[in-house]
C-alpha cells in the first residue's frame, strides 16, 4: 500500500510502508554500534522515534548533491538574549533585529541553546523539550524559523547535573538508571583527551551507593552513556520535536566525545562515527530538508573525518580558519594561511564547510596544531592578551596544561598587530570577515562580529568565566543609538558587512561548492580563484593581510583578455594590459568577469 506525501517543494513522494532500503541501512549501522541488541527490533524503535504517529519517511534517500544550500546562504550565530531591554522577550527583540538590520544579508540563524539550563550559558541543559521561559516560547522560536533557516543545538554529550534525567538516575529509576557513564577512580584514564582542566570524574551518591560519573566539560555537565540505546532513542525523539518546530539545521555539539571506552582517548571512536552516519541516514530519508552539522573543535585531519565517505555530516565547522586568519592579520603574513588552504580538499559532493572567524566560544587553538608552530602561537597569544584577551587551558595526559582557546571578541583581536595597537582596527577586522565570505563553504558570522562588540571585561569579572568576554548582552536602546550614528564602529562595521554580503549573494562563483584554487601571490596577499559550476563566472578573491600598501602585477592573476573585469567591491575596472593592481592596507578585492 502506498501513501502520497507532499515535500516542502510540493514534489509528490510515494512512500512505501516497508521502506526496506531504509531498514537495511539502519540495521547495518545499529548492528555495528550495539552488537548485543537485536538490530531488527532496534531498527523499528529508531524509525518509530524519528517518525512517530502518522509521519513517514521518503521512499528513497535524498541523494548527495541535492541543493541544500546556495550562494544566497549566510548565517548569523547568536544567543537568544544577545539583545535585551528589560521589557520585551529577548526572542522578540532578536526577531526584530534580524528583520530590521540583517534581512537581505543573512537568511539563516543559529540560536544557541534556548532551553532551560544551569550553567555554561545554555550548554548544561535541564530540559531539551522546553524553551527557556526567560527568552520566550516555542511560538517565538517557530516565528523566527518561518522567516529564517533555523539552527538548533543538540547538546548530546552531556546534560545538567540538575536535570530530571540525572535526578532520576541518582534515585535509581528506570530507564535513567543506565543513562550516565560511570567509571572508577582506579581505572586507567591517562589517555583520555579533554578540553578542560577540571577533574574528569565526579563522586555522587545514588540509591545504589557511591558512584563516579564522567564529566568531560564540568561537574555540572554529566556525560551520557550512549552504550545504552535508550539514550540514542531519546535524542532522536528530541530531534524530531525540533524539526517539527521548524529547525532545518541541527548542530551536534561536542559529538566527538559521545562514545567512551576505558583505555582509549574516548574521542572519535568508531561508534561515534557510526551514530553520526545513522543520523545522516535519517536526515536523507526525511521529508524535511534538514542539514546535519558536526561541532568538533579538534585538529584539522580529525575534523575532516566527520564528512565520512559523504555519509556523515552534511557540513563541518572549518575550525582551523579562525586561528589562521588571526595569525595572518596579526603577523602581516598569509604564509601559513596559504599553506593550509592549498592542502585543504574541496568538500565532498553533498557536503560543505561552515566558515567562520568568531563564535560564542573562544578561538580554538587545537585546530592550529600542526599548522602553526609553538612560537607563532605564543606570539599571537601575547598580542591578544595585550588587547585585553584571555587564554583558557586544557589538561594534558602527562598532567601538564596547554592553551585550548583564546578568549576575546574578534573585533578587539584586530586592535593591532604583533607590534602593538594601531589605527587600522576596522579595516583589519573587515578584511577578516571578507575572507570568510569568499572561501568555499557556507559563511557564518557571530552577532558580535556584525556589531563590532568590544571585550566584555565586566562580564568576565562577574561570572569568573573567560568566555564571558565574548558573550556581551547589548541593551537594545543603547545598540539602536550606536547604529543610528554612522560614525560609530558598530554602524560602520554593520553597514560594510551588509554591503559585502549583498554583493556576495548575487555571485554564482560564491556557491558553497563552486570551484576554488589557492593562488601564489606572496605572503602579503591571501588570494584564491572561484569559478561557478556553469563556468560562466570567475572571481579572484584577493585580501591584503598587511597594514602596508601592496602592489601585484595584474598578469599574476591571469585575467582573460576580451572579458570585462571589475572589482565587485570598489567598482574599479581592470584589463590584462594594466601593469599593477594596488591594495590599500587590508583592502580586499573580488575581481570578476561579470557582476
Amino acid at each position: 500500500m502506498l501513501k502520497h506525501v507532499q515535500s516542502d517543494k510540493r514534489v509528490p513522494l510515494f512512500v512505501a510502508v516497508s521502506h526496506s532500503s531504509l531498514r537495511i541501512k539502519l540495521s547495518t549501522l545499529l548492528e555495528s554500534i550495539y552488537p548485543e541488541v537485536s538490530a531488527s527490533d532496534l531498527t523499528g524503535q529508531v524509525i518509530e522515534a524519528f517518525w512517530p504517529e502518522d509521519r513517514k519517511p521518503r521512499a528513497r534517500a535524498r541523494q548527495p548533491g541535492s541543493a541544500l544550500w546556495s550562494e544566497k546562504d549566510a548565517l548569523v550565530i547568536t544567543y537568544g538574549n544577545s539583545i535585551v531591554d528589560g521589557a520585551h522577550k529577548p526572542l522578540d527583540l532578536l526577531r526584530h533585529f534580524l528583520e530590521t538590520r540583517l534581512k537581505g544579508a543573512v537568511n539563516a540563524v543559529h540560536i544557541l541553546p534556548f532551553f532551560p539550563y544551569t550553567s555554561d550559558d545554555g550548554f548544561a541543559v535541564t530540559d531539551y523539550r522546553a524553551v527557556n521561559g526567560v527568552l520566550g516560547s516555542w511560538a517565538d522560536v517557530s516565528r523566527i524559523a518561518s522567516e529564517f533557516k533555523l539552527m538548533s543545538d543538540l547538546v548530546l554529550n552531556h546534560v545538567s547535573s540538575q536535570s530530571t534525567w540525572f535526578n532520576e538516575y541518582r534515585q535509581g529509576h528506570e530507564p535513567y538508571d543506565r543513562f550516565f557513564f560511570e567509571a572508577d577512580p582506579s581505572d586507567d584514564l591517562s589517555s583520555v583527551v579533554r578540553p578542560r582542566t577540571s577533574p574528569l570524574l565526579r563522586e555522587v551518591e545514588t540509591a545504589q551507593g557511591t558512584r563516579h560519573v564522567w564529566c568531560t566539560f564540568s561537574h555540572d555537565q554529566v556525560d551520557l552513556d550512549f552504550r545504552n540505546p535508550e539514550v540514542l532513542l531519546e535524542f532522536l525523539r528530541v530531534m524530531r520535536l525540533h524539526i517539527d518546530q521548524g529547525v532545518r539545521i541541527i548542530r551536534l555539539d561536542a559529538v566527538a566525545f559521545i562514545w567512551k571506552e576505558l583505555g582509549t582517548p574516548c574521542i572519535h571512536l568508531p561508534q561515534t562515527h557510526a551514530i553520526v552516519r545513522l543520523m545522516r541516514v535519517l536526515f536523507d530519508y526525511s521529508i524535511e530538508p534538514v542539514v546535519l552539522l558536526t561541532e568538533t573543535n579538534v585538529p584539522n585531519a580529525e575534523n575532516l573525518s566527520y564528512f565520512g565517505n559523504r555519509n556523515e555530516a552534511h557540513a563541518i565547522y572549518n575550525f582551523s580558519l579562525p586561528p589562521l586568519i588571526l595569525h595572518a592579520l596579526l603577523s602581516g603574513s598569509a604564509r601559513y594561511l596559504n599553506q593550509w588552504q592549498m592542502a585543504m580538499p574541496p568538500a565532498q559532493l553533498g557536503c560543505a564547510y561552515l566558515n567562520f572567524s568568531a563564535s560564542h566560544d573562544g578561538i580554538g587553538m587545537r585546530p592550529a596544531e600542526g599548522l602553526l608552530d609553538e612560537d607563532e602561537i605564543a606570539a599571537v597569544i601575547d598580542a591578544v592578551r595585550s588587547f585585553g584577551g584571555r587564554v583558557s587551558m586544557r589538561a594534558m595526559p602527562d598532567g601538564g596544561q596547554k592553551p585550548y582557546e583564546i578568549n576575546v571578541t574578534f573585533f578587539d583581536a584586530m586592535k593591532g598587530t604583533l607590534e602593538g595597537e594601531d589605527e587600522y582596527q576596522i579595516e583589519r577586522f573587515l578584511c577578516s570577515q571578507t575572507i570568510v565570505m569568499a572561501l568555499e563553504g557556507l559563511p557564518a558570522f557571530y552577532i558580535h562580529s556584525f556589531l563590532a562588540t568590544p571585550n566584555d571585561q565586566e562580564g568576565v569579572e562577574k561570572t569568573g568565566a573567560n568566555r564571558a568576554i565574548n558573550r556581551h548582552h547589548w541593551e537594545y536602546p543603547e545598540l539602536q543609538a550606536l547604529l543610528a550614528d554612522p560614525e560609530t564602529p558598530q554602524a560602520r562595521v554593520l553597514a560594510a558587512m551588509k554591503a559585502r554580503l549583498a554583493v556576495r549573494r548575487r555571485q554564482k562563483a560564491f556557491h558553497p561548492n563552486a570551484t576554488q584554487f589557492t593562488m601564489h601571490l606572496g605572503d602579503s596577499i591571501f588570494g584564491f580563484w572561484r569559478q561557478s559550476h556553469e563556468r560562466d563566472q570567475s572571481i579572484f578573491a584577493l585580501h591584503n593581510v598587511t597594514r602596508e600598501e601592496v602592489e601585484i602585477p595584474v598578469m599574476a592573476i591571469n585575467l582573460i583578455s576580451g572579458e570585462d573585469w571589475v572589482d565587485l567591491l570598489s567598482g574599479e575596472r581592470f584589463t590584462p594590459a594594466r601593469d599593477v593592481m594596488r591594495f590599500a592596507p587590508y583592502q580586499c578585492r573580488w575581481i570578476s568577469n561579470r557582476r
